[in-house]
């Protein structure tokens, strides 16, 4: 009676291995910009039979989309690690300074979103729910003048991904001094003092979370 669950939980964590080695080989080439790859190229990449690969995805787009989704939710999962603070311009705030210097953590992670230009700002599962509510209860709260939020995120998503692009061409820069520059400006521009933006980009960030 309990051999066929065993067998069967080999057979989904080797499914598992097999669906979280072609997402790894997805994200190697939509980092290198290489999204013109055949099925074959990922398979072999993946070091899995060509045949699995229907098992798991319709298509290389299906694929490549939850690749893309993988990553973001890296991203989205850092909130974990924030500490919690009444103030919703803090928390805006850290979690820029903290994204920023995500960077040096995952280099390949990052230039998957890079790669996949503008539009990982509209995604559900991406940071921009969250950082959509952060400028909403901030500018409920007096700490930044009001703007439509769907245009506060596509800006200060921009700037976030300016920032990313620029660091991963400059890889000897100070991440940590750029991405705090950044996001004083950005809390700047959604109307905080010069005063206040500085006391919340000069004083030290929570610890970066473990990827």
């Amino acid at each position: 009676m309990t051999a066929e669950p065993a067998v069967r939980n080999r057979i989904d964590r080797r499914r598992e291995r097999t669906r979280n080695a072609l997402l790894a080989a997805a994200r190697k080439f939509l980092s290198e910009g290489r999204c013109a790859v055949s099925i074959q190229e990922i398979t072999d990449a993946a070091d899995v039979g060509f045949g699995s690969f229907y098992n798991h995805f319709e298509s290389k787009d299906q694929l490549f989309d939850e690749a893309v989704r993988s990553a973001l939710q890296v991203f989205s999962g850092m909130r974990d690690g924030v500490t919690v603070t009444d103030d919703p311009a803090e928390v805006f705030a850290v979690n820029f300074r903290m994204t920023g210097r995500l960077q040096r953590q995952a280099p390949e992670m990052v230039r998957v979103l890079l790669n996949s230009g503008i539009s990982v700002l509209l995604r559900e599962e991406g940071p921009a729910p969250h950082a959509r509510r952060d400028i909403i209860a901030a500018q409920e709260a007096g700490r930044f003048e009001p703007m439509d939020p769907d245009m506060a995120v596509m800006a200060a998503g921009g700037a976030l991904l300016g920032l990313l692009q620029l660091l991963d061409a400059r890889p000897d820069a100070d991440a940590a001094a750029l991405t705090d520059e950044m996001t004083f400006h950005v809390l700047r521009m959604f109307g905080m003092s010069t005063q206040s933006a500085q006391e919340l980009t000069t004083s030290t960030p929570p610890p970066q979370p473990q990827l």
